[in-house]
């Protein structure tokens, strides 16, 4: 048993004190929880459905929202005590909890790479082809992954351009390597980054690398034992890979394309049909946490929480710089005070843009995930409730300012001049060189 249960389980008796504190606590839980449901709402059954939700995560940065929500009690001043925030193993345990779902001993939803979602609600990625409908109801954060390199490339200039890697990869696999490099799970954000990143130096990712799949924590001990040439990952596992001289940052994502659309809020379709209102309560309070984690102000404390045992078990000195956008490459290249830290509120961080999962989508054609004949459109309407985020937005009184306009961002460019516009996901597949589809 560890300290905090211990203390928790010793039988001694409260003092006055610790009673009058106690008190103090639910009195202003209490009085939180009214606030954010009014005139007695519980009584009259205008709360939540269900006090519980179990969510998933991985031990990623961009899952601190959830965290948060948690150990900061927003949750629970939405009427939602009982929200279990469940680590994960990997993506592909938590397509496999969520597929159970909550009522047989899975998850409800969960921090989530933006094009999983989609993956599963088509049944691409699950067991037997089995759909099973889920919903992103907000956008967790922008940027702030990146793509990382073995120190066996450390005198290359290898940065977003990569063209120095396809003559050394080339000589590897002519000496009878394996090249290999690591996303997180096919189809994901990490695996489209890297793709994207290499293809663009004319390096395809089915052919001239070997792509394998390592869960988030475990990428770092793989590069330290020779593993992998490259892998992109979220953090805070590529600051710790220089923090501990294995490897480099070749370049952040945001690098790639500024003010990327990175990590969402997934629930099970069934959950949130079945449950309205404990559906709008959970948004409200990821997005409360979102609001809190963006302070700059806030990122010491937030290191220090999610570095806890309990949740990413991680150093804060492998999570406080990129955090606040100190970028140590690890290639002797440091850039202080950089705009590449991560966003979970600013910039509309939090609102899922129809369009960007337009891309995800498009990018998923590309290689193959989804038919060339995919109705973009329609699938992504079916998936993305933007109109879920509007409705928990504006019940925790989010500023009109703060809430887009529009469901799409327009037109989106890239590091390598490519411009994706998503209301002609064709003409950006066809500027394409290196792909799968056939368009």
């Amino acid at each position: 048993m560890d300290k905090k249960n211990s203390e928790i389980a010793s039988p001694s008796l409260p003092d006055r004190r610790s009673v009058l504190k106690g008190a103090a606590s639910a009195a202003a839980t209490f009085a939180a929880v009214k606030t954010s449901f009014p005139a007695g709402a519980f009584a009259q059954g205008a709360g939540p459905e269900v006090t519980k939700a179990i969510l998933g995560y991985i031990a990623l940065i961009d899952a601190s929202p959830l965290v948060i929500a948690k150990e900061k009690g927003f949750f629970a001043k939405h009427g939602l005590p009982d929200v279990d925030v469940s680590k994960q193993a990997s993506w592909g345990a938590t397509r496999d909890n969520l597929v159970l779902g909550g009522d047989k001993n899975g998850i409800d939803g969960a921090h989530i790479l933006t094009p999983m979602p989609y993956l599963i609600s088509t049944g691409k990625v699950t067991q037997n082809n089995v759909p099973t409908p889920m919903y992103i109801a907000a956008r967790l954060n922008l940027d702030a992954q990146a793509i990382s390199v073995s120190n066996e490339y450390k005198d290359l200039e290898v940065t977003t351009n990569a063209s120095s890697l396809k003559e050394a990869f080339a000589k590897k696999k002519a000496a009878g390597k394996e090249v290999k490099v690591a996303m997180t799970f096919p189809g994901g954000t990490h695996d489209l980054w890297l793709r994207y990143w290499l293809a663009a130096a004319g390096i395809d990712p089915d052919k001239d690398v070997s792509t394998i799949v390592v869960p988030p924590p475990q990428m770092v001990a793989n590069m330290k034992v020779g593993n992998m040439d490259a892998f992109c990952v979220g953090e805070p596992w590529n600051e710790q890979l220089v923090n501990q001289g294995v490897g480099f940052t070749a370049c952040t994502t945001g690098e790639i394309w500024a003010k990327h659309p990175e990590k969402a809020l997934g629930l099970r379709a069934e959950w949130v049909d079945k449950n309205p209102r404990a559906a709008k309560a959970l948004i409200a309070a990821v997005l409360e946490a979102q609001q809190w984690c963006d302070k700059m102000e806030n990122k010491q404390e937030l290191a220090e929480i999610v570095g806890k045992r309990q949740w990413f078990n991680v150093p804060v000195t492998d999570i406080i710089g990129r955090l606040k956008g100190d970028v140590n490459y690890g290639n002797g290249r440091v850039e202080k005070g950089t705009k590449q830290y991560m966003k979970f509120w600013r910039d509309f961080a939090s609102y899922p843009f129809k369009s960007h999962d337009a891309w995800f989508v498009t990018e998923d054609i590309r290689w193959g995930k989804f038919e060339p004949t995919t109705d973009i459109k329609a699938l992504v309407g079916k998936v993305n409730r933007d109109d879920l985020w509007r409705e928990a937005a504006k019940s925790i009184g989010v500023a009109a300012k703060d809430i887009p306009p529009s469901s799409s961002r327009g037109k989106e460019t890239f590091f390598d001049g490519k411009v994706f516009d998503p209301e002609n996901p064709q003409a950006y597949l066809k500027s394409l060189a290196i792909k799968r589809a056939q368009v």
